[in-house]
């Protein structure tokens, strides 16, 4: 292929149809109509639907529809996103992006660090895949904040806020992420080995820093103990993210790398088959420990009451499947091929599950009873639930589906441009 060089960076020479016009695309923007068609039902019925009046009130005496509309417009509940559940699919699909693919880039930096040669030489391809999960995760917290109001963040500054811990975050953590991918695709290879050691330290501060803050933006909700008992929250969101992006790790090689040498590939998926089966039974300890610290209310709702389905249900499929299907393939030593494919997929679903379970289990209880009188309620007009749950709405289910899109639309256009894919030495 015809390739030209800038800024020491070799790019293929593909025309327009051959880079937005291919069956990867095709998929890609099939996933991002769903997304198209979400952020317009949710402007719509953030912005732009009628309120009821005393106009409506007196045309439809006794309409308990035109009561709730009422209610809805005077006390300011409307929206998808609800006051006692406010954190819902978005933040779910967030958390899941985004952790999921820092953790491909923090687990393919530390590769890059001690030196694991069979990571290192498909690190260009793993960190785009985890660049592409963060651009996805983003895409999906866009549509969670009030769009037409973002303005007031810049104007009205406040440093202590989840969104003002964020925002410097990703202004720096992207780049450094892209100046990663450009380090391993360029030609100079004296600059790489110069400052690589220096980069890929910083980088694990940073991927630490990431995980930090998402952290701390749970631990801000008092209100919410499943949130804040949960212990050692960064390191719970560092371990889970590994097991989820192991398994989006061995989906992503048998895509890109299945042709490579037979020797070569099972090596690749022994290894993360061995890192998948360390970080089960870290999961597996870490989860059966906390439900020791966590508020006995939200444990109870997740272990036995609300979630218990969705819980065990993700123990199955991100814990218990998995190790049997790489204690089966130890016991025949071997590589099974479709087994490896089931356990990734089972990880990635389970890890999805239990990504939702924390989420929405956080919000089971509209506030906490912090002074021994019952739960809070936000005003004298809202009932007090003592356990919430909101299916999620078309709107959000349609994003979610979008990200997926815009992750695959992503990686691809820099699989065709740069070849990252392609297996390096370095």
């Amino acid at each position: 292929m015809e390739k030209f060089n800038i800024a020491g960076i070799e790019i293929n020479r593909v025309s327009f149809f051959e880079l937005f016009f291919n069956k990867t695309m095709f998929l890609a923007y099939i996933l991002l109509a769903f997304g198209v068609f979400g952020i317009y039902e949710i402007i719509l019925e953030r912005y732009f639907l009628l309120t009821a009046n005393a106009f409506d009130a007196g045309l439809h005496q006794g309409s308990k529809d035109v009561a709730l509309a009422m209610r809805e417009a005077i006390f300011g509940a409307g929206g998808e996103v609800k006051r006692e559940s406010p954190w819902t699919l978005y933040i779910v699909n967030y958390m899941y992006m985004i952790y999921t693919g820092s953790g491909i880039i923090f687990l393919v930096t530390l590769a890059e660090l001690v030196n694991f040669e069979i990571l290192k030489k498909r690190a260009a391809g793993f960190l785009t895949l985890g660049l592409a999960m963060v651009f996805a995760g983003l895409f999906t917290i866009i549509f969670d904040l009030n769009m037409l109001n973002m303005q007031w963040m810049l104007l009205t500054p406040n440093i202590g806020s989840g969104m003002w811990l964020m925002l410097p975050l990703y202004l720096i953590y992207i780049p450094f992420v892209m100046f990663e991918i450009y380090l391993l695709l360029t030609d100079n290879k004296k600059l790489v080995k110069k400052i690589a050691l220096v980069i890929l330290v910083v980088g694990i501060f940073i991927d630490i820093a990431e995980y930090y803050i998402q952290a701390k933006l749970f631990d801000m909700n008092t209100a919410r103990h499943l949130w804040t008992t949960y212990p050692n929250l960064p390191l719970y969101f560092i371990l889970s993210s590994f097991l989820a992006a192991i398994g989006v790790m061995i989906l992503y090689s048998f895509i890109a790398y299945k042709n490579n040498s037979k020797d070569d590939f099972d090596l690749l998926l022994r290894t993360l088959r061995r890192l998948a089966l360390i970080l089960i039974f870290v999961i597996a300890f870490y989860e059966a420990v906390s439900f020791l610290f966590i508020d006995k209310k939200w444990a109870s709702v997740i272990l036995f009451e609300g979630f218990a389905y969705q819980f065990y249900l993700y123990i199955v499929l991100a814990i218990v499947l998995p190790l049997l299907t790489i204690v089966f393939q130890l016991i025949r030593r071997n590589v099974n091929n479709f087994l490896m494919i089931f356990m990734s997929l089972s990880i990635i679903i389970g890890s999805y599950i239990s990504r939702y379970i924390f989420v929405y289990g956080g919000n089971a209880y509209p506030m906490s009873d912090r002074f021994g009188t019952g739960f809070q309620k936000y005003s004298e007009y809202e009932i007090i639930n003592s356990f919430i749950y909101n299916i999620p709405p078309i709107s959000e289910i349609c994003i979610v589906i979008g990200s997926f899109g815009v992750a695959i639309a992503v990686y691809k256009i820099f699989d065709t441009l740069l070849s990252v894919s392609k297996v390096r030495e370095h």
